[in-house]
Formats: C-alpha cells, sequence, structure tokens
C-alpha cells in the first residue's frame, strides 16, 4: 500500500517549524476561525491562495473551483459564499484568476473533454457575449489573457448578485467584492479594477463589462 510517506514527514517538519516560530500558533487556531477575507480562485496548483499573498493558515478562508467560476447551479461554491459571509462575517471577497489557465484554454479548444464540458460552459458562454472583442485580438495568447480577466469580471458580478451579499450591503455591512488575477510567469498579482462595495457599483461593473 502506498502511503506517501514523505509526505507525512514534511507535515512534521513543518509543523515543527511553525511551533519553534511562534509556539502558541496551532493553540491559537486551533480556538477560532476568523479571516477577513474569501478567496476564489482556481484549482491549479500553481496558484496557492495565502502562498502568493503571504498569509498564514487562518487568514484567507477559501474556495478553488477550476477556471474560478461563481455559478447558480454549484451549491459548493454557494454554501461557502454563504458561511464567510453570514457566518464568518468576512470584509473581502477575492475572485482571483490567472493567466494560463488551463480551464480557459480548455474551453476554447474545439474538442471534447467528457464531463469537463458541462462546466466550460459556462466560460464558452462568457466568450460568446466578447466575441468582437475578443477576436479581435489576432494573437490567440493576447485572446486567452483577456478572457481570463473578463471571465473574473463576470464572476465579481456573480458574486456580488447572490442573495447573501446583497442582504451584506442592504443591512449596512461593510463587504467588498474585488477582481484580481495572478501571473504566473512572474508571480505577481494584477487588480483589475473592478472592487464593489456596495448595490449602486455592482451596476456600474456590469455596465463596463
Amino acid at each position: 500500500m502506498v502511503t506517501l510517506t514523505e509526505l507525512f514527514e514534511r507535515n512534521r517538519g513543518w509543523a515543527a517549524d511553525m511551533k519553534a516560530r511562534d509556539p502558541d500558533f496551532f493553540l491559537r487556531l486551533s480556538q477560532q476561525q476568523a479571516p477577513e477575507y474569501l478567496w476564489i480562485g482556481c484549482s491549479d496548483s500553481r496558484v496557492p491562495a495565502t502562498q502568493i499573498v503571504d498569509l498564514l493558515p487562518g487568514e484567507i478562508f477559501v474556495h478553488r473551483n477550476i477556471a474560478n467560476l461563481v455559478v447558480h447551479s454549484d451549491l459548493n461554491c454557494l454554501s461557502v459564499l454563504q458561511f464567510a459571509v453570514e457566518v464568518l462575517q468576512v470584509k473581502h471577497i477575492i475572485v482571483c484568476g490567472h493567466y494560463g489557465c488551463g480551464g480557459i484554454k480548455a474551453a476554447l479548444e474545439n474538442q471534447k473533454h467528457g464531463l469537463i464540458d458541462h462546466w466550460l460552459q459556462y466560460i464558452r458562454d462568457i466568450y460568446r457575449n466578447h466575441q468582437v472583442v475578443l477576436e479581435s485580438l489576432m494573437e490567440e495568447p493576447a485572446r486567452y489573457r483577456l478572457l481570463s480577466e473578463i471571465n473574473v469580471m463576470e464572476q465579481v458580478w456573480n458574486v456580488c448578485q447572490s442573495d447573501f451579499v446583497q442582504n451584506a450591503w442592504g443591512s449596512g455591512r461593510g463587504l467588498s467584492v474585488h477582481g484580481w488575477i495572478y501571473d504566473i510567469s512572474d508571480g505577481l498579482l494584477k487588480d483589475l479594477d473592478v472592487t464593489v462595495s456596495n448595490r449602486a457599483e455592482s451596476v456600474a461593473i456590469r455596465r463596463r463589462i
């Protein structure tokens, strides 16, 4: 039986290192979860949420799926969103895509991928809605990059339209939704300037997409 011994050894080393740096770290971590941020990102293994913003475990509540989608039929994502907004009372929701996304690329390929094609249909719909501007770009990599950015903006809109976020704004809660994108080639984040902090701003963002 394969037990992945190396990973257990790495875990022990990591835990020992954390305790050496901060003896009470795990005690504090076990007693509460009070992150200020919800991160909705891609499942891509090259985009670990806490590492790329240099935060510790417990400081970001994370949901990841292929191509960082927020869709009305995904009860997993919606449950995470509800818990983050209503129970954890996060102050910021960050939708973070990335350049070089395999989901974006697969959605535009003229071939079958099996079950995942149902998921990728959401991206294909976004492509069709922005086909003119996307196909005005002659280079395929440029189209992929722009579609990755537009996809983030669309998901920011979807987050803003959720009952949980709308109710938080209606009650006067200070809650902001942000759209970012990560460049794997240099490790840097880019703010797509689609921060939304109230209902009026969400309407304005919709006009930009």
